[in-house]
């Protein structure tokens, strides 16, 4: 019996991940306004004036009004890949990574994007993406798949990391070369030389990480399955966890304005915040919005929050409020 229910947990997991970023039919809009409330949604960022969002199907969509109104972006070629996470390098160049190890670049803010690398015989996908800032860029996936850039996205070459073929999920860093990588089984790995050396840190949980935020050289917040929400206050030498009240999964995140602390969102419509010490200041949970993957912070401290029913614009008494 004890079996039986770890199997079932397994699936459980596995059907999660793959709703959240495996492609789904969608419907045939030619001819009318594009619908951001219609397609799956997994990654966004915010430029001057303008938020870029991706998703299934190589979908890139392109809003100059806050969130109000979409456009989409031209991808050439468009392969109907999905597309995981982008990172915006400066206010115009921009890089997005997807299924099959496909790579694109933009360098008009989003508005055109070009292919710089693909994988079909591999055919395993990149789940993340990060920027160290200047030209050096990492990418990284599934299978511990490590890719790292040093022309701010144009070449790439493989970097081998110790992790036993664990999914890689999640990264942030800072300019002092303190980084975190996360991903399955409890995976944390940390460096303070910017990559050249990495660690494996102990082992505090069995759950797949998907995601991990810097709030200072010190501090560091990791999350990911069944609403395990954990803080470092000593860059990962300890964990304490942070009881948010449910076990939904956490796939997202946003750094709040002034240091403030982080927005986490999830399956559900969860959304669990920290303040800038990494204390839990609310958990809750929105109506009808299903699973959600990314969150942005625009003009006058809105929300934007992206996810399996695409995007939605906050008003001062929904998705807004959460981040006063």
């Amino acid at each position: 019996m004890r079996s039986l229910i770890g199997y079932l947990v397994c699936l459980i997991v596995a059907v999660t991940i793959a709703f959240t970023f495996t492609p789904r039919t969608t419907l045939d809009v030619a001819g009318e306004p594009l619908r951001a409330d219609r397609l799956q949604i997994n990654g966004m960022v915010y430029l001057d004036q303008r938020v870029v969002a991706v998703g299934e199907r190589g979908t890139v969509l392109l809003s100059d009004d806050q969130g109000a109104s979409w456009q989409p972006a031209t991808v050439t070629p468009q392969r109907d890949l999905t597309l995981t996470a982008l990172v915006a390098l400066t206010d115009s160049s921009l890089l997005a990574v997807g299924h099959d190890g496909w790579i694109l670049r933009s360098d008009d803010q989003g508005a055109h994007w070009a292919e710089v690398r693909y994988d079909s015989e591999l055919a395993e996908p990149l789940l993340g993406i990060w920027s160290a800032g200047a030209q050096q860029v990492l990418a990284f996936g599934s299978f511990g798949k490590f890719y790292q850039s040093d022309d701010a996205g144009r070449t790439w070459r493989a970097t081998a990391l110790s992790v036993d073929s664990a999914h890689l999920n999640g990264m942030d860093g800072g300019p002092d070369g303190r980084r975190m990588v996360v991903g399955e089984q409890g995976l944390v790995m940390r460096t303070d030389d910017a990559g050249q050396h990495w660690q494996t840190l102990p082992a505090f949980y069995n759950g797949s990480l998907f995601g991990v935020v810097r709030l200072s050289a010190e501090r560091w917040v990791t999350y990911g399955m069944r609403g395990h929400v954990f803080v470092s206050q000593d860059f990962g030498q300890s964990w304490q966890q942070v009881a948010v009240g449910n076990t939904l999964p956490l796939y997202g995140h946003v750094l709040l304005p002034k240091g403030d602390g982080v927005l986490i969102v999830g399956a559900g419509s969860s959304m669990v915040r920290l303040d800038g010490t990494g204390q839990r200041v609310s958990a809750t949970r929105l109506p009808g919005l299903g699973t959600l993957t990314s969150a942005v912070i625009v003009n006058a401290g809105r929300l934007l929050v992206g996810g399996e029913r695409g995007v939605f614009q906050g008003t001062d008494a929904s998705v807004a409020a959460r981040t006063q």
